[in-house]
């Protein structure tokens, strides 16, 4: 393959272990949300694209390098690259904040996790183990996982560099070959690390990223025939897309699609701990999160104390340019901007009182993708702003008698991903982590998502599977049954 490297490179499609433009030519401009200047272009892959970087993959997984490596030497390669991204913070750093619109230090962060994913995944390549099993005299059975072969990954805008791990790593660890299509809004780190895999030594073919659009690429890459397993991050409409596109394969996938999360404040709640909380599960990446702490439930008797320290802090609360570090920056895009708003135009009547909003800095550009944060109460638990993913800093208060009132608001929206609760009682926290319906639960905290290590995915339209922690292994292999018959 005849590679032209220098113009193209952490641009084009990285494919067969070189950078390569789209077979089309096309591009896509990028965009700083910030300001909105266009401030780089990528490769607009399409079918022709992802057809190379499945067949790199193919040979990659069947006959290639990375076939003979044991586990030993895929962890070692993984934990390389976790230590190559942490030499590279800096600069990562920057083109994470400009591509995405977050501020330096939450891009930092992200940086920090992506780096993490792979040294956690390093040092567990080699620790997946079958197992035997007890049978009938005469016979040995063992059972083994083995890696589905090739894997399609597909991820958000909201956290690229750190879903290019949570999605590669595991995959990796477990012998799959991948091919990446990163979310065309925001893949400029992704292509960046995929550069950083070759330079610590990963075999031509092991890690593949086809950038362009979701409706070419995208579409491309999930109905691929030559495609063993997909793993999905996104909107629970096109979760059904993915999903129904591996159902004509006869594969299996991973889906994690968004939620409605509750954090849950009973009278007896540590405020000096929670509020800040509150707050900052909301507006963290500028409500751009699928485990945002969306809607808060607050006991009645709690009420009047809690809203108008919220009020206080969302008046307090200022959005930033990327290169400014403040509690948020501007959201993805204009279309993201306007969907935001879109929401936003249903409050202020009866039904969903404004009760405070946040500002914006006075020198961000006028062309920058910003929406102010904003509290909303009390709202009626079925209403349109409970119950839809806004995907913004937009948080909806909702008050609760009772435990089992709060459990039925608190279950009652189509999604089932993440929930906090507080309180001090240690029966009452238990009782209510039980009765949530989703994957994961904080008692008097909320990761918004959680650590590396913490197995993490939901139920109902929030998806299936589980990402993150030992967890992810098992998802990214098969179970193998070996019976011996000796006699």
């Amino acid at each position: 393959m005849s590679l032209d490297v220098d113009p193209i490179a952490e641009t084009g499609c990285f494919i067969d272990g070189g950078w390569r433009p789209a077979v089309s030519g096309q591009t896509i401009d990028v965009q700083c949300p910030s300001d909105g200047a266009v401030f780089a272009t990528i490769a607009a892959g399409d079918a022709p694209d992802v057809d190379l970087a499945v067949a790199a993959a193919r040979r990659a997984f069947e006959e290639g390098a990375w076939s003979q490596l044991s586990a030993v030497e895929r962890g070692r390669l993984l934990t390389a690259l976790g230590a190559k991204i942490e030499g590279a913070a800096a600069r990562l750093t920057q083109l994470e904040a400009q591509d995405t619109g977050k501020p330096l230090a939450q891009a930092a962060a992200d940086i920090t996790a992506a780096a993490r994913y792979f040294e956690f995944y390093g040092g567990a390549a080699d620790k997946l183990h079958g197992e035997t099993l007890p049978f009938l005299p005469g016979y040995a059975v063992q059972t083994v996982r083995e890696p589905h072969g090739v894997t399609g990954h597909i991820i958000p805008w909201n956290y690229p560099a750190q879903m290019f791990g949570r999605t590669l790593a595991p995959a990796l660890a477990t012998g799959n070959a991948v091919v990446l299509k990163p979310a065309e809004d925001a893949c400029l780190t992704p292509l960046a690390l995929a550069g950083l895999a070759a330079e610590v030594g990963f075999p031509p073919g092991a890690i593949n990223v086809v950038p362009g659009l979701g409706t070419a690429a995208g579409a491309a890459l999930t109905a691929h025939g030559d495609v063993d397993f997909l793993s999905f991050t996104g909107s629970a409409g096109v979760g059904v897309q993915v999903q129904t596109a591996a159902a004509q394969n006869h594969i299996a996938c991973t889906l994690e699609l968004g939620g409605k999360s509750p954090q849950i404040l009973f009278d007896d709640a540590d405020l000096a701990a929670a509020l800040p909380v509150l707050a900052g599960a909301i507006v963290q990446n500028g409500g751009q999160t699928c485990s945002a702490g969306s809607r808060a439930l607050i006991q009645r008797g709690l009420w009047d104390r809690v809203i108008p320290a919220l009020v206080q802090r969302f008046g307090a609360l200022v959005a930033v340019p990327h290169d400014a570090d403040a509690d948020l920056g501007a959201l993805i895009s204009a279309r993201q901007k306007a969907r935001v708003l879109g929401y936003l135009d249903r409050a202020g009547g009866a039904d969903a009182p404004i009760l405070a909003t946040g500002q914006i800095a006075p020198d961000a550009p006028t062309t920058g993708h910003y929406v102010a944060p904003t509290l909303i109460g009390p709202v009626a638990p079925d209403y349109v702003l409970a119950q839809e993913e806004v995907f913004g800093p937009v948080l909806v208060c909702i008050p609760f008698e009772d435990e089992a009132e709060a459990i039925r608001i608190a279950n009652a929206t189509p999604y089932g991903l993440v929930a906090g609760i507080w309180s001090a009682d240690g029966g009452r926290l238990m009782r209510m982590a039980k009765a949530m319906r989703c994957g994961q639960v904080f008692l008097n905290g909320y990761g918004a998502g959680g650590g590396i290590e913490l197995p993490f995915g939901g139920v109902r339209k929030s998806g299936h599977g589980r990402e993150k922690g030992l967890a992810a292994l098992q998802e990214f292999t098969r179970l193998k049954t070996i019976v011996h018959r000796h006699g």
